[in-house]
């Protein structure tokens, strides 16, 4: 088992990565302080995982509630969410219960948001199920709900007591979930660590095998530079903003086809090859490299071009309440080399327009 820390001074919490952490109701139950725990999962995960953590959670001595969610980013609104408030109250859970999210970064952010508004904030830990979640959206205290006007729009930072990635539970993981969480492992690699994104290549095989001592490094490495980026930056002033890398774009997709049509890293991946693309017409990276950034995310099954039917002026429309406008002008994380980012605003339309509609 690996343990990473998020350094966030009395509110830093343990990051534990290896196999079988779900049936370990010591290791669980030692980060929830009270006996009042309200498991949060869905349709998907729960027949597959409930019982194990229902199991360990009341062999720590726990008494536990639970509220199943309708799986899918087109259920992650308020009306959902509603449903683990329905749940708290009609428990009455009080201060000192816990939610503990099982399953991926829908849960997960609901599930934390709902811990962060419910008498003011109440316990939280994240047991994440999917690739996507466990290197990213489960690391960072971000929670939040979509709106039907932008992703992501209504939400809190609110940090975890804990978060337990189990790789067992990728076994279970369809083909194309896995490969739309590696969107966000090659993130990493392109904004922050060239070595790491060198590594993905040439571990290709390893990874797509599931083998078990590879994939910990690999959620290893996306954790410790996730920590600690967020330790340096908690609500996102500076450089935590460059793990947004691929995201603008790949919301404005995400909202225009619809929650879900486009799995996030889906998106994301077109998302980050548009941007590269920007930046390659602004002379940051060379042809070479932006082909390379093409080539890796065709290498792990995931989309490198913008949906056929999606139109410059759809991507604006979206674009423009985007969490990172600015002053009215949008931002956007452009990669200045493979493994170095930066935020850069005041971009042409025109300029844009070419990314988004030249390939």
């Amino acid at each position: 088992m690996k343990l990473l820390n998020v350094k966030l001074d009395e509110r830093s919490y343990p990051i534990y990565i290896g196999q079988n952490l779900l049936s370990d109701p010591t290791l669980l139950c030692k980060h929830i302080s009270g006996k009042q725990v309200m498991l949060v999962s869905n349709d998907i995960v729960s027949p597959l995982y409930l019982e194990q953590v229902l199991t360990t959670l009341s062999l720590g001595g726990k008494k536990v509630d639970q509220v199943i969610l309708p799986d899918g980013e087109v259920h992650k609104n308020l009306a959902t969410l509603n449903l683990i408030f329905d749940g708290l109250l009609a428990g009455k859970h009080g201060r000192d219960t816990c939610i503990v999210a099982l399953g991926g970064g829908v849960v997960g952010d609901m599930a934390g948001f709902a811990a962060s508004c419910y008498q003011r904030g109440v316990e939280f830990i994240q047991i994440p199920t999917t690739l996507l979640s466990q290197v990213d959206s489960s690391v960072g205290g971000k929670t939040a709900v979509n709106h039907a006007l932008g992703k992501n729009m209504i939400g809190a930072f609110y940090q975890p007591n804990a978060v337990f990635i189990d790789i067992d539970c990728l076994k279970t993981l369809p083909a194309r979930e896995f490969a739309a969480g590696m969107a966000e492992v090659i993130k990493y690699g392109i904004m922050w660590d060239n070595t790491f994104y060198q590594w993905l290549k040439t571990n290709r095989s390893e990874i797509n095998a599931l083998d078990s001592k590879v994939l910990i490094a690999m959620i290893e490495t996306c954790c410790a530079i996730k920590a600690d980026v967020v330790a340096q930056d908690e609500h996102e002033h500076s450089v935590r903003a460059l793990l947004n890398l691929g995201h603008t774009f790949g919301h404005a997709i995400e909202s225009e086809q619809g929650y879900g049509v486009w799995l996030h890293g889906e998106a994301v991946a077109a998302g980050t090859v548009i941007a590269a693309k920007v930046a390659q017409l602004l002379g940051h990276i060379d042809d070479a490299e932006f082909e390379d950034i093409k080539s890796i995310f065709t290498l792990f099954d995931l989309p490198v071009c913008k949906p056929q039917s999606m139109k410059f002026d759809a991507f604006m429309e979206h674009m423009a309440v985007d969490k990172k406008v600015l002053a009215g002008k949008l931002r956007f994380v452009l990669p200045m080399s493979i493994g170095r980012a930066e935020v850069i605003s005041g971009i042409e339309n025109n300029m844009l327009k070419h990314a988004i509609e030249d390939h």
